[in-house]
């Protein structure tokens, strides 16, 4: 299984590819999407869009997962993001892939077992879980890659759950 992680945002997007073979998780990929932080909302959005049809379209991933907004922060920013989220549900539906959505609490529980990890703590069990060397940069690409992960634990438990894995 192939999974696509996203980190929405409207001006750096972070995407990490992930492939789930059995008990063994790799990367495949991952990086940011820059956009041109002074053109307007609608370029970066369509540049956005773009950017990620091109990438769904290469890696042809079977699921897409999406980090929700936090809305408790900043409103504003909230709603920047859920517009880069949008983006994002729209590349994949119109690639007829399936889309999931994740809350950043949901994230931290599945990759590190605890609801309130910090930054820091959620990039080094990413380096952990995918065997890498150190921890993948920059930030929103490691997201990404978080966002995959906790797909891929949720599919995992979904299916111990209805008895489709052997414990």
């Amino acid at each position: 299984m192939i999974i696509l992680g996203i980190d929405p945002g409207t001006l750096i997007m972070g995407y990490g590819i992930i492939e789930s073979r059995e008990e063994k998780v790799i990367p495949v990929k991952y990086g940011t999407i820059k956009t041109a932080g002074r053109s307007p909302t609608g370029e970066r959005l369509s540049y956005l869009y773009n950017q990620l049809v091109r990438i769904i379209s290469e890696f042809n991933p079977d699921a897409v997962a999406i980090e929700e907004p936090f809305v408790a922060k900043n409103a504003r920013s909230a709603l920047a993001i859920g517009k880069a989220q949008a983006v994002a549900i729209l590349a994949a539906a119109n690639l007829h892939k399936p889309c999931y959505e994740y809350s950043p609490a949901e994230i931290k529980q599945r990759v590190t077992n605890y609801g309130a990890s910090s930054k820091d703590q959620i990039q080094q069990m990413v380096m952990l879980l995918l065997g890498l060397n150190e921890v993948p940069a920059p930030s929103d690409a490691a997201d990404a890659l978080a966002v995959a992960l906790c797909h891929v634990q949720s599919v995992h438990l979904h299916q111990l759950l209805n008895g489709q894995v052997e414990k």
